[in-house]
């Protein structure tokens, strides 16, 4: 598998000289069917359009290469490369995620039980000093560390819809065009 904290060191400055904020770096999948996703955001709009993607998805690939042939393996094997924006029912990964966040409600995933929960999903009060609080469904406001977070993601819900700026589709009719293109010559 891929040490993503490596490759996380090897993406963030390619992400970051765009002007986009690196938002998660994840492996999924296994044997030849695996890919390497990215998520990051524009800092004004908290999303990335197509042009965008496309861009970050270029200079990962050429860095990567890059590292590569100096004789790092980054990555064992076959991948597909996919860069994304984060979409509105984003993943939660950054520290500022939970303050930027806060009064929205999220599904949290602990890697280890604390104080007798694994699973929270409730509305996020914040963070302080690591500390993220949540007032869970059931049993009301929890404080969990945020390194016992395995995973965390904002739930879709008419609140977050009218708090998340609208999504610019710019570039998606020309992606769908040119894939209808491929298509037809295969």
């Amino acid at each position: 598998m891929a040490d993503i904290a490596r490759l996380t060191d090897v993406i963030e400055p390619e992400a970051k000289a765009l002007g986009f904020e690196l938002v998660r770096v994840k492996m999924t999948g296994s044997g030849d069917e695996r890919t390497l996703q990215i998520m990051a955001e524009d800092p004004e709009t908290g999303q990335l359009v197509v042009e965008q993607c496309m861009a970050l998805s270029r200079r990962v690939s050429d860095r990567i290469d890059e590292v590569e042939a100096e004789g790092e393996e980054l990555v064992r094997g076959a991948y597909h490369l996919e860069v994304s924006s984060p979409g509105i029912d984003r993943p939660l990964t950054r520290a500022k995620d939970y303050s930027d966040w806060a009064g929205h409600e999220a599904k949290i995933a602990l890697s280890e039980k604390v104080y007798g929960h694994r699973n929270l999903h409730g509305d996020i009060v914040g963070i302080e000093d690591n500390m993220v609080t949540i007032t869970d469904n059931r049993a009301g406001d929890v404080t969990v560390p945020l390194d016992k977070i395995h995973s965390a993601q904002l739930v879709f819900t008419d609140k977050l819809m009218a708090a998340t700026k609208p999504l610019d589709m710019s570039g998606v009719d020309d992606l769908e065009e040119l894939e209808q293109e491929e298509e037809a010559n295969n």
